[in-house]
């Protein structure tokens, strides 16, 4: 009986109600605070992901057909503007580029002898040898030598070029992509044999039409690129494009035909890089990126 009365008496706990009410509180004021911050953000940012890099890619064609002799590059090869990227067999073209000074030799003997005829017939025109009728004869005769020594002469200009064409060279500086030719293969003209990609790059968002009334070209805007996640990019906005993608789609709606729904229109806005991209980070084109721009 004595042992229960020795017992201390035990500390009054922190009611558990007040402690979670107190941390309910605690995040209810961090909530606004951030959900503040967060609203005056968003009213000065205007942010999307419907964005991606681009950049020049020049196609490469040929302008005569033949058999692909040598392929001096090879698939994300750098290249400099002028390098020789593709050899034609080129047999052919020097053939007629041959046929083509034959033919421009004999045209030039048929013009000088054209023309001696009208010197000489000019001569017996004085001394009223001939009738006017043959004068006039001689040089019509003369003028058909010389219009076919021109276009002799045309001719043999067009082999040279065509033969000239048989060597395809880098027409910018830049890298190897989408590579389809071969040596032995046949190619047509107009055929694309590959791409180079220039390294200038820039970013198009695609911003929706209801976010473009702060838009204006030279705001600044900070880039985030998915595959380089924690390395911020800067740059500003460059231009708006006058009319939303869909306009200039394939295959554009046709929103007169009854079924029409309004759908919020996206408006693609250039932004271009304050600096150039290091070698570390390589921008490949079509890579998603997040701009954010500061609108005031």
């Amino acid at each position: 009986m004595s042992d229960k009365l020795n017992v201390p008496p035990k500390k009054a706990e922190p009611s558990k109600r007040k402690m979670v009410i107190l941390f309910a509180g605690i995040l209810a004021v961090s909530g606004c605070v951030f959900g503040l911050g967060y609203y005056f953000y968003a009213l000065s940012h205007t942010s999307t992901d419907d964005a991606f890099i681009e950049g020049h890619a020049i196609a490469i064609s040929p302008k005569v057909s033949g058999h692909i002799l040598k392929v001096y590059i090879d698939d994300n090869q750098q290249v400099k503007a002028g390098d020789l990227l593709v050899e034609i067999d080129s047999r052919d073209y020097e053939t007629r580029c041959k046929m083509a000074e034959a033919n421009l030799e004999a045209a030039q003997a048929k013009a000088s002898q054209a023309e001696e005829d009208v010197g000489r017939y000019k001569k017996l025109t004085l001394n009223d040898e001939i009738s006017k009728q043959d004068m006039e004869h001689v040089l019509v005769k003369a003028r058909i030598a010389n219009a076919e020594y021109e276009q002799a002469k045309a001719a043999l200009m067009q082999a040279k070029l065509e033969l000239s064409y048989t060597k395809i060279y880098a027409p910018a500086t830049g890298r190897v992509t989408e590579k389809s030719v071969e040596e032995g293969a046949f190619v047509q003209i107009g055929q694309m044999l590959l791409e180079i990609v220039t390294p200038e790059r820039w970013v198009i968002a695609n911003l929706k039409e209801t976010d473009l009334k702060n838009i204006l070209p030279g705001q600044p805007v900070t880039i985030t690129i998915d595959a380089y996640p924690g390395k911020v990019f800067k740059g500003h906005v460059d231009s708006i494009q006058r009319g939303t993608g869909a306009r200039f789609s394939l295959l554009p709606p046709e929103n007169a035909t009854g079924n029409y729904i309004k759908i919020v229109q996206r408006v693609p806005v250039k932004i271009v890089f304050d600096e150039e991209p290091d070698s570390q980070h390589p921008l490949a084109l079509g890579m998603s990126v997040i701009p954010t721009i500061k609108t005031k």
